[in-house]
């Protein structure tokens, strides 16, 4: 059986997550808080997960606000 993949979305500081994460909800997006895959950074910090289906809809939310991201992943 295969993995479910799902994207991520790594910000430069813990404030940008928290604020994009309350942004996605607010719009009724599925989105959580989780750790830093290792996989893509060694850094300790937290990203935003999410279906990646939903991806344009996330990556709507960060052009409107202008947010500076590090990336968007798929995992």
């Amino acid at each position: 059986m295969p993995k479910t993949s799902y994207c991520v979305v790594l910000f430069y500081s813990t404030s940008e997550a928290l604020r994009v994460e309350k942004l996605c909800k607010e719009r009724d997006l599925r989105v959580k808080l989780i750790p830093v895959p290792r996989q893509l950074s060694s850094d300790c910090g937290i990203c935003l997960r999410f279906e990646h289906d939903r991806e344009s809809e996330v990556r709507e939310i960060l052009d409107e606000r202008k947010i500076e991201i590090q990336g968007v992943y798929r995992v």
